[in-house]
């Protein structure tokens, strides 16, 4: 049984009819851009968030980028990022002219740890940018804590989490903002690259709007340096498609990863993903911890089942930041992560036959150990 980490060729299959509906109502429209689909959207995916405002972007760096930009940070502010995880979050700073301050993250669930950032804040600290790794959310109620009582501004990095929720409230809708992506392979993913910002200020919503088009509120007025970053309209109406399933298609995904868990548990040096009482994931990913993680990966290539490192080279270590000064060892904990962590397929479309040999694969890997 040939296992992909992810095949998004049955969401097609499961919803082609109102897929197909929805792209001949766009080209029926004649309009490409900033028309009735993305406006419909950004209010129904506000709604399902709790947020009162969602601006359609372009991606999801952009999505970051734009907020950042919105609140008009100088050369030398600080933002504070998780040391783990996938890059685009620290450029998304960089590229709004400041500095990601790199932050050790929690050695259990992986996402920005509140007493690690507490340490790092400085009179140029201005924000922290929690990642929701993975589909859970990052501790929002410390982080929150933490930057009220330094008057920063929080942004959630809400790309891996759609549906994601804690006591306080749901993904997109836990700090002053959040970017989002809509990337094919996202639980709630787009046919392209795709995006949105969320926010309950409807001021910084408003100069977003502006920001994603070139600076302009008024065709050939442009009050501020932009960006061309829109969400289109097939986009948005291919995602209005898929928003009513994405409860269901959450769920699939809980189940799949209790199968994981229930049959993982105890196996060879395994670190299984750690979900704190209070949090309710959406396991965008599934990903275990392994010292044998290439071994592991060659054995499970060889039974055709499909795997991915995310992520494997640190940000601080990346060519990208290379006069940063950041050197190995700077970060223990994010460098051991991505020497060990292993994503295994899961997504709504798996079946629990296929979890099933997943999971007997890897225990005749540690079992032959």
């Amino acid at each position: 049984m040939k296992i992909p980490l992810l095949d998004l060729a049955p969401v097609y299959r499961e919803l082609h009819c109102d897929l197909d509906a929805a792209y001949h109502r766009v080209m029926d429209s004649g309009q490409f851009l900033l028309g009735r689909e993305l406006a419909a959207f950004e209010e129904e995916y506000a709604r399902s968030v709790g947020a009162a405002h969602c601006v359609g972007v372009a991606n999801g760096l952009e999505a970051l980028q734009l907020v950042l930009m919105a609140r008009r940070l100088d050369p030398g502010d600080e933002v504070i990022v998780p040391a783990h995880g996938y890059i685009a979050t620290w450029l998304a700073v960089t590229y709004a002219g400041a500095r990601p301050v790199p932050c050790e993250c929690d050695e259990r669930t992986y996402n920005l740890d509140a007493t690690r950032a507490a340490a790092l804040i400085t009179p140029r600290t201005k924000a922290l940018l929690p990642i929701h790794l993975y589909g859970q959310c990052a501790d929002m109620a410390a982080l929150n804590a933490l930057a009220a009582r330094h008057g920063l501004f929080v942004l959630e990095d809400a790309a891996q989490s759609h549906g994601a929720r804690t006591p306080d409230g749901a993904s997109g809708a836990l700090g002053h903002a959040a970017g989002i992506s809509f990337y094919p392979s996202k639980n709630l993913g787009a046919f392209a690259d795709a995006g949105a910002v969320t926010t309950n200020d409807a001021e910084l919503a408003g100069k977003i709007r502006s920001l994603r088009n070139y600076g302009s509120r008024e065709r050939y007025h442009h009050d501020a340096p932009g960006l061309n970053s829109r969400l289109d309209e097939l986009s948005a109406a291919a995602l209005r498609v898929k928003l009513p399933h994405l409860a269901a298609w959450n769920a699939r995904r809980a189940a799949l990863a209790a199968r994981y868990l229930s049959q993982l548990a105890g196996v060879g040096d395994l670190v299984l993903p750690f979900v704190p009482a209070w949090a309710e994931p959406v396991w965008h990913l599934f990903v275990v911890r392994t010292a044998h993680r290439t071994a592991l990966q060659q054995h499970l290539t060889a039974r055709e089942i499909g795997t991915q490192i995310h992520y494997p080279i640190p940000p601080h270590l990346s060519g990208a930041y290379r006069d940063a000064g950041w050197k190995r060892g700077d970060f223990p904990v994010a460098e051991k992560l991505a020497d060990e962590v292993l994503s295994l397929p899961i997504s709504p479309h798996h079946t629990a036959e296929q979890i099933d040999t997943v999971c007997a694969a890897v225990r005749s890997f540690f079992d032959q150990r």
